[in-house]
């Protein structure tokens, strides 16, 4: 008989709002090539037995199918693929115990939380900085997600809820493996990124550096493994380092990335994607390298070696827009969005000249945006490439941002005009 936690883990109530979520979430297929639209009839089929399985402690979860995606830095970093079966159990226990230990974690821990995004994080440290703490200790944990010390971890869950059923089935979710080019590794630490577990477990792992950080006194925010640390002075912040560095290799097993672990000012660091600037008070900014990567995924749809229609374009700018800014509505950055807004006309700009082939289809293109019929000949036979086009006159003040506003384009600077919250 499984205990009462497994059973409200395993309730049909449950594992029907995990099924949704998961089919919600999507996502690719895992080592069995199972898509997420056959999780329905899958269950169907085998949710009863793989119920079974789970209660008298057969259940095992299938390998991690590893890849490799691209960092800004041209580097790959691992990210693992449970398969949809596995993703749904997954889910049905993180369900009920992110309830269980939502009661245990810190104030000040942001990520993966319910109700929590990226910016209250930067809020709270830009209420330490303002507050005079304004050096800061960032860490770096290297491989954090790879290197969580598989026994440590499950003690900590064991001290919360005492379930020798639930322990056993997270216990075989961390060792399930990885299959990396169809070759299987075991996985004796870690927590599978890419599982819907994962997330959970790295903050009840973490936890223990919270409270830690906590019984010193320290001002910090914590967002997954990204954590900062703020204090008065550069003395007390690399003291703090150094006895934080030292807790953490030996209390948590974690090891600290040397090399990126720093004693900075706020304008020297990047925290979640967002910068820091002093301006009467400090104040929050995208960093550049955050913008650098917004413009490089604009720059890959408004390229003009990609042949689409003008709708098809716009209706894939408009995501990267809305997500883009709805991220970074609290920072100061009017300016930076108009000169975003210009130079991404321009491009479009590009695709519209590129579009119109012959000097017929050119013609026909600014005589229908109200060019004048000898001025529209004379630049339908123009020599002159295509940045040079689309910066002239003759396409700057015909394809007009009401002009693509009316095709369906957002602007950047209404957009965030439209959501902006100040915080400072």
């Amino acid at each position: 008989m499984a205990t009462k936690l497994m059973e409200e883990i395993l309730s049909e109530e449950n594992l029907d709002a995990a099924r949704k979520a998961v089919k919600r979430n999507r996502g690719s297929c895992g080592v069995d090539g199972m898509k997420v639209e056959e999780l329905d009839e899958f269950i169907q089929e085998s949710g009863k037995e793989i119920c079974d399985r789970i209660r008298s402690r057969k259940y095992r979860p299938l390998p991690v199918k590893r890849v490799q995606i691209p960092k800004p830095d041209g580097s790959k970093r691992d990210l693992g693929i449970p398969s949809v079966k596995d993703r749904w159990i997954q889910q049905a226990v993180y369900q009920v115990l992110s309830p269980i230990f939502e009661k245990e974690f810190s104030e000040t821990s942001y990520g993966f939380r319910p109700g929590r995004r990226c910016e209250n994080a930067i809020v709270k440290a830009l209420e330490y900085m303002n507050d005079g703490y304004d050096w800061i200790v960032d860490m770096d944990l290297s491989k954090f997600f790879d290197n969580v010390n598989q026994d440590i971890l499950m003690i900590l869950v064991h001290q919360v809820i005492h379930d020798p059923d639930t322990e056993s089935l997270i216990r075989r979710i961390l060792q399930s493996g990885v299959l990396v080019e169809g070759v299987f590794q075991t996985t004796d630490k870690g927590t599978p990124q890419g599982g819907n577990l994962s997330p959970l477990l790295a903050n009840i792992y973490l936890n223990q550096l919270d409270k830690e950080l906590e019984s010193r006194g320290l001002r910090y925010t914590r967002y997954a493994d990204d954590v900062i640390i703020c204090v008065h002075s550069e003395v007390a912040a690399n003291r703090v380092m150094k006895s934080v560095v030292n807790w953490l290799e030996k209390h948590l097993k974690v090891k600290v990335n040397a090399t990126k672990t720093k004693v900075c000012r706020p304008n020297e660091m990047k925290y979640l994607g967002y910068s820091f600037y002093n301006k009467n008070g400090w104040k929050p900014k995208p960093h550049l390298k955050s913008i650098e990567k917004l413009k490089q995924n604009l720059k890959e749809v408004t390229s003009r070696r990609r042949p689409m229609s003008m709708e098809e374009r716009i209706k894939e700018i408009n995501p990267i827009i809305r997500g883009w800014i709805n991220y970074f509505r609290i920072a100061d950055m009017k300016r930076l969005m108009e000169n975003i807004d210009g130079w991404l006309r321009t491009r479009i700009r590009i695709c519209i000249w590129k579009q119109w082939k012959t000097p017929q289809r050119r013609r026909w293109g600014l005589r229908k945006l109200g060019v004048p019929k000898e001025k529209a000949y004379t630049w339908s036979y123009s020599r002159k490439g295509y940045a040079r086009v689309a910066s002239s006159p003759i396409m700057a003040q015909t394809v007009t941002k009401p002009i693509l506003a009316k095709k369906g384009l957002l602007s950047l600077a209404d957009q965030y005009a439209s959501v902006h919250i100040s915080c400072c």
